[in-house]
């Protein structure tokens, strides 16, 4: 898992990140599905990070934990006013546990690509299966992979571009399914690059890892207003069911 990308400077600089992910209406979208599958219970987010999704889910009452690998984004979080309502912990999403039971765990933000082998992916599922109450639910957000997309003899397709930004992945091994993002921002003082790399994985894929851990699937949606999930749609968010 690449912890070393969430040093102090990506850290503090997170929420200041551009993008649909961060604009109020995709946060307040994000927090009424995870409210309504929290319901009454408690909710456990992994790579809990700086608190995007977290800080206002705990405003809107559900008691929300959370496990992160990364200090400096955990520091961010602990600065926020309302963090002090959220039992965050430093720890690996794959292995650490977590006092008590809960309703809903959640992964948002293509987050498991950071899980960078499918071993570790399955480990992450069965994670999150044993902090659930029977019943509960596991949320998962992310991408689906665009390797159809590439023109033949590439390996790299550029997902956005706009004044001052543009990113592109670069698929790099389609055996073991890794890819690179690369982030290109322009300012003042020049150009800068963010690389993240990730596993890319199928839903396909994560249905299987998710009855390896003893969970079905209950909705899957293109994106948080529940719109229908598709072969064309980019992305989707998963509803899995501890059996």
């Amino acid at each position: 898992m690449p912890d070393e990308i969430w040093n102090d400077d990506a850290a503090s600089r997170y929420d200041t990140s551009d993008g649909p992910h961060f604009e109020s209406a995709a946060i307040r979208a994000t927090v009424d599905v995870l409210a309504d599958l929290a319901g009454d219970g408690a909710a456990l987010e992994l790579a809990i990070g700086t608190g995007r999704i977290a800080v206002p889910l705990a405003e809107r009452g559900v008691r929300v934990s959370g496990i992160d690998s990364s200090a400096p984004m955990l520091a961010e979080l602990g600065r926020k006013s309302s963090a002090h309502e959220i039992d965050a912990i430093l720890g690996d999403m794959t292995t650490t546990r977590v006092d008590g039971t809960f309703q809903l765990v959640y992964l948002v933000f293509n987050t498991i690509g950071n899980v960078m082998t499918q071993h570790a992916q399955v480990a992450c599922f069965v994670n999150a299966a044993a902090h659930l109450a029977p019943g509960g639910h596991f949320v998962i957000e992310v991408g689906v992979p665009r390797l159809r997309e590439l023109p033949p003899g590439t390996d790299a397709q550029v997902f956005t571009h706009s004044p001052g930004y543009v990113g592109y992945d670069r698929y790099t091994d389609l055996v073991a399914q890794q890819a690179m993002s690369h982030h290109f921002r322009a300012g003042a003082s020049g150009t800068q690059e963010f690389r993240t790399p990730f596993r890319y994985v199928w839903p396909s894929e994560l249905d299987l890892m998710a009855r390896i851990a003893g969970m079905s699937l209950r909705d899957r949606w293109a994106d948080w207003s529940r719109s229908p999930f598709t072969g064309e749609s980019p992305s989707h968010v998963s509803v899995w069911q501890l059996d």
